[in-house]
């Protein structure tokens, strides 16, 4: 292992055995390794690879499969924007378009500062705040120009980080229990070893 550090190699071994299978941990330890640098390097993969007994091209080709997992850097905070029907039809356009020049970005771009990234999302299934809009795969509602500007000052502040964590961070709990599975001897069983509860990235 060369890359996760102490705490979260420890973490991740326990998130496999909580799995029948190693190779079932695959996404919940890309997440684990995303959670530690923001997105999920080359590194980070080959060790995820070791854990669940896989090729990195195939912790790789998962993770490139999902949107919510990014193998290429991005910004401290994704902004995802969605322009389906009835976003669009709320202004999800024009509010992309103002984000972009507010930003001095495009969509899929991140800024110099390293602090934003625009994304255009399909459906966020939150249509009756529309236009929808997403900071780290959390809601912030609704927004028009002027409030979008204030969340981009509120999240430079620190004022909203309680709230909404950098990215990578997707869940504050850890899982502590496994799928009931059938035992060796008694038919019943559960498979994974307790972990500690409630803890943090």
């Amino acid at each position: 292992m060369a890359h996760l550090n102490e705490e979260n190699l420890e973490r991740a071994r326990r998130l496999v055995a909580v799995y029948p299978e190693p190779r079932s941990a695959l996404i919940p330890l890309c997440h684990l390794a995303q959670a530690q640098d923001g997105w999920l390097t080359p590194e980070a993969m080959e060790d995820v690879a070791t854990l669940v007994g896989v090729t990195p091209a195939e912790v790789h080709g998962t993770a490139t499969f999902y949107d919510m997992l990014h193998t290429e850097p991005v910004g401290r905070h994704v902004i995802a924007v969605c322009t389906n029907i009835a976003c669009m039809l709320a202004g999800a356009y024009e509010l992309l378009d103002h984000a972009e020049e507010h930003l001095g970005v495009s969509a899929g771009q991140t800024t110099s500062d390293g602090e934003f990234t625009i994304e255009e999302a399909e459906c966020l299934a939150g249509c009756d705040a529309a236009p929808c809009v997403q900071v780290n795969h959390r809601f912030v509602g609704a927004l028009d120009a002027a409030s979008f500007d204030q969340l981009i000052e509120d999240l430079r502040s620190g004022m909203r980080a309680g709230e909404i964590p950098r990215h990578g961070i997707l869940c504050r709990v850890e899982r502590s229990v496994g799928l009931l599975a059938p035992g060796p001897t008694d038919g019943a069983g559960q498979h994974g070893a307790p972990a500690a509860e409630g803890t943090a990235p």
